[in-house]
Order: structure tokens, then sequence, then C-alpha cells
């Protein structure tokens, strides 16, 4: 199983995970344009006609707009919890809209990809755990680290977890007041101090990866994000993983879980 960061920010976000034994893939989150994810998939020399699912998080727009065109362009298959369908208009093709609930495991493309509850403010967020002889998982948009977060964490080989903000960064930046209390808020976005907190604390010896994802363009960068995170980490003497961050628009290199 491989992975790939097609674009992370609050302007849009997107991540592809192949099933490299049966070349099938799957979409979490689908925030940019069907022509974006076509083309950022031939940079990675695969195929869009591969994927057997788009899985999206949760209504807010950088994490669903692409969705609707890229569906009934390939006719793929849309997984959402109700509270998402409800509250967003995914695609026009109705009949491309599967519900699911949170905590369930669905079998796609020989894997198995399990939604589990998160703190964000919209009714029914999930985040994703993908697994086949591996398991990846991918965690943006959380206010606070619930018990399904922290399990996760605790059970995946590879990462991808969001690092949205610098605390003083936020705190001193332009951002109204209103928008500061949302974003630090337990329904908001993890900054980098918690997001690195939560990885120490609860991370076994078997994560080899770890991607930071959502970084803000305003309230943090990737130096802040990695410096932060990788000085928390090193203090546990038996974590070792490697550590970058995702690139705001563009696609990271395949990589193995």
């Amino acid at each position: 199983m491989k992975f790939s960061s097609l674009s992370s920010s609050s302007a849009g976000n997107c991540f592809y995970v192949s099933n490299s034994k049966n070349n099938s893939s799957i979409l979490v989150d689908c925030g940019i344009s069907c022509k974006q994810v076509c083309e950022k998939l031939s940079l990675l020399k695969q195929k869009p006609e591969n994927i057997k699912g788009i899985f999206i998080t949760h209504e807010h727009a950088d994490h669903t707009s692409g969705a609707d065109v890229l569906a009934r362009k390939l006719q793929i298959p849309i997984f959402a919890t109700r509270g998402t369908i409800r509250n967003y208009p995914l695609c026009s093709q109705e009949d491309l809209i599967n519900p699911i609930k949170n905590n369930e495991t669905l079998k796609l493309g020989g894997m198995e990809i399990e939604a589990f509850s998160k703190s964000h403010d919209v009714e029914d967020p999930v985040s994703f755990k993908i697994q086949n002889s591996k398991k990846l998982s991918i965690v943006t948009d959380i206010g606070k680290n619930c018990k399904n977060v922290i399990d996760s964490i605790s059970d995946c080989d590879s990462l991808i977890i969001e690092a949205n903000h610098d605390i003083d960064m936020l705190q001193n930046g332009p951002y109204p007041f209103f928008l500061k209390k949302r974003i630090f808020s337990d329904e908001g976005h993890l900054s980098n101090f918690h997001s690195g907190i939560s990885v120490l604390e609860h991370a076994r010896s078997k994560l080899k990866k770890i991607s930071l994802a959502h970084l803000s363009e305003t309230n943090n960068t990737p130096k802040q994000a990695l410096s932060t995170f990788k000085g928390l980490i090193k203090e546990r003497r038996d974590l070792h993983p490697a550590i970058s961050a995702c690139p705001k628009f563009e696609q990271t290199s395949l990589t193995s879980v």
C-alpha cells in the first residue's frame, strides 16, 4: 500500500491511497478539481480510472469541492456519513452517494477502510484508517485528541496528521478573534504542539512515517511545524519515524506505508 498527499491546506485537501497488489486506489477527500486530481496522478504515473471510491471526512468545501465532477466523470462511488450528505451536495448523480456510519469498516480494492468519529465543527465528521498488511491513519480537521484519534495513532504504521498552526503565530496573527476562538476550540484544529504531543504520548515504535498536513498559510510554516514536532518526538528513544510536511498545492511522491 502506498500513499500521496495531492493537496493539503485550507485551499484544498486530497489524499491518495493505492493498493499496489491490484492497482486499486481510493481518495480521502477531494477538495481540488477533477482536472487537478488527474494531472497530479499523471505526474505520479497513476491512473484515475483505478480509483474505486472517494471517502469524504466532512462537508467543508476544502474537502469536497471536486468530488462531484470527478465522481460523475469516472463513475466513482462517494462514501460519507449521513450528516455530511445532508449538509453538502456531494454529487448531482445521487446513485453514486453511499452513506456510511462512523466506526464502520468497508472493504474496497483489497483494502479495509475504517471510518471513526472525531471532534470538528460539523454534524458528523470522520477520519479514516486504511489497511491491508500495513495500517495508514489520515487524521486532519480535529479539535482535540479524542479516544478514537488516540486509538488510531497508536495502531498505525504510517500517519498523516494535522499540524494546522503554531500557537504563538495564531495568537499574535491577523485573524479576527472569533476565528481564532474557533481554531483553538475543541471543534477546531490541532496545533503543531498538540499534534506532536499526541504522537509522543500514544504512538507505538512501529510508526515509521509521519506526514504533517493541513498547515495554515497564515499561522504556520513547514519549518516551524517540523521543528516543533521533531523537538517533541525526540523525547521518545524508541520512536524514529521519518517526518515530512505536506506542501500546500504540490503532490508528494508515492510512499510505502
